[in-house]
């Protein structure tokens, strides 16, 4: 069931409050991320990364997490979406959606913030063409373009880091995200093997079409880390 207005302003003045609040207790990590960080997770098919970060760090306070996927397109595509999103704002972690990663540095509450990190899994518009055909790639490259346009007005200037993982090898490497990060004010900090493994819980979605809840064959995978460029000039 559709979430009203009011429900939803409840939870972020909760997600709001609780932030300003010392949480204290010892920092828990999974690989690049840890309970002290403020992290944006966008795009999220049926929510199991966000899930697996917040069981790692023993609660989701320090997270909102996003999905261009409305409550009830999420119910239809997978099966297990309901129960993790239900599971994370158990942990107090704010779940938004309805959130298109090309235009979230406008939305209303997304704006107001400043997140350590910013973590975008395999973006993809669906599968429209051939994955190797020109249009396919234009429209990932699009796509990759406007998350990072929006996601750089959304980091903490001197802490902040836009993640993304990638597959890597033809046609991915086609989507030129270092150079499309460059053009937007970004430098490329690292590129790290992206491990499923290192996510217990995770698993990756196919999202769209009548096979959305199935999941795909990832390969080798990286993930790309990006800061301001101001920072290192």
């Amino acid at each position: 069931m559709e979430k009203n207005e009011e429900e939803e302003d409840q939870e972020i003045e909760s997600f709001s409050s609780d932030d300003e609040e010392d949480k204290g207790g010892a920092e828990k990590c999974i690989k690049h991320y840890s309970s002290s960080q403020r992290i944006l997770l966008v795009g999220e098919g049926d929510f199991s990364f966000s899930l697996s970060l917040a069981k790692a760090f023993g609660s989701g306070h320090n997270m909102v997490a996003t999905s261009l996927d409305t409550q009830e397109s999420l119910a239809r595509k997978y099966s297990n979406g309901i129960e993790n999103v239900r599971q994370l704002e158990a942990r107090s972690c704010l779940v938004l959606h309805g959130v298109d990663a090309t235009q979230m540095s406008q939305h209303f509450f997304l704006r107001t913030q400043r997140f350590d990190r910013i973590i975008y899994n395999f973006p993809h518009v669906g599968f429209l063409y051939k994955e190797d055909s020109y249009c396919q790639i234009q429209l990932n490259k699009r796509l990759v373009k406007g998350f990072l346009k929006n996601a750089k007005t959304l980091l903490k200037e001197e802490t902040g880091e836009i993640h993304i993982s990638h597959k890597s090898g033809d046609p991915y490497n086609k989507w030129d995200l270092v150079r499309k990060a460059e053009k937007n004010g970004l430098v490329l900090l690292d590129s790290v093997p992206f491990c499923k493994d290192d996510y217990p819980g995770y698993v990756n979605k196919r999202a769209h079409g009548s096979c959305s809840d199935d999941t795909f064959h990832l390969g080798d995978c990286t993930t790309f880390k990006f800061r301001l460029k101001s920072l290192n000039s």
